[in-house]
């Protein structure tokens, strides 16, 4: 005998998807106090506390692995709906995935529109810094990962997607104001750049490439916070400052002079991987399909 029900996962699941337990309810339909005892009778059966009541709620270690397997056994499930060929009968199944801002602006849209219709599938789409992102598949919030991550989370597979090629790039006008005698790490540094957060190291990095390893871990110079692609690339166009944007992003612009590469023979390859449950699983494998075929098109070849 099992022993957590369907019913308290779903509203474990439904909690720490919505944030709080009063958003659960609403998803639920069920009242509040029902939520509430749920998830009381949930962690009885496990012997331990499963959520920190924080808002946003977030799960303990333990929780972490009850998050897991409720989000296993949903996906189980409307993989047998869908082979028992009923799956307008139950409601779409949701799938979480993590994604970097610049794949969600550049091409992983793409791969969504390619999965069947038939698989009864809507995406819950998180998004976190490529370097980051496998903390979520740890953590059991999400089923799959675009990452920079070439080693697999443990109960996870791995697979090299290609690599999204940036270029640094500024509008000629800065370059006139702040590199007018040439693109160096001192002048580079000194002047200000635009990164995405605090998790953005690309511009660091590309530092780096300008003026060696071993500067690598000096302190930035200034910079701009953009955490947004499109407004990003805006700010980067309107002069605010230099970066790092997708060749999908900026070759245009360059063409047509808007734009102008800081270094042509230093472009910044990153490699992305994709990760996904290693369990059996219908939905997951036409996700990883669609997600492999969209990523052929879009990335340099691993």
């Amino acid at each position: 005998m099992s022993r957590f029900s369907s019913e308290q996962l779903q509203t474990f699941a439904a909690v720490l998807t919505e944030g709080t337990l009063e958003s659960a309810a609403r998803m639920l339909n069920i009242t509040p106090s029902a939520v509430s005892q749920r998830l009381k009778a949930l962690e009885q059966a496990a012997g331990r506390v499963l959520l920190q009541r924080s808002n946003p709620v977030q799960t303990t270690e333990s929780g972490q692995i009850v998050l897991r397997l409720a989000q296993q056994l949903a996906q189980l499930e409307a993989d047998a709906e869908l082979e028992l060929g009923y799956p307008g009968e139950s409601p779409m199944v949701s799938v979480p995935i993590v994604v970097n801002a610049d794949s969600l602006s550049v091409w992983f849209l793409d791969a969504l529109t390619r999965i069947p219709p038939e698989l009864n599938a809507v995406f819950d789409l998180h998004r976190d810094d490529e370097q980051h992102s496998t903390s979520m598949l740890r953590a059991g919030t999400v089923m799959a990962a675009v990452t920079a991550t070439p080693e697999p989370v443990q109960g996870c597979r791995v697979e090299p997607l290609g690599s999204m090629r940036y270029r640094a790039v500024t509008t000629p006008a800065f370059r006139s104001r702040w590199l007018a005698d040439g693109v160096d790490y001192d002048a580079l540094r000194a002047a200000p750049a635009v990164d995405f957060d605090r998790k953005d190291e690309y511009q660091h990095r590309f530092l780096g490439l300008i003026g060696g390893s071993a500067v690598r871990a000096i302190p930035p110079g200034p910079r701009h916070y953009v955490p947004s692609s499109q407004e990003f690339a805006e700010a980067i166009r309107l002069g605010l400052g230099w970066g790092l944007l997708p060749e999908a992003h900026c070759l245009p612009d360059i063409d047509a002079g808007r734009l102008v590469e800081l270094a042509p023979h230093l472009p910044m390859d990153i490699p992305l991987y994709w990760q996904r449950w290693r369990s059996a699983s219908r939905i997951l494998d036409a996700v990883t399909e669609a997600v492999r075929g969209a990523a052929a098109e879009f990335l340099r070849p691993a």
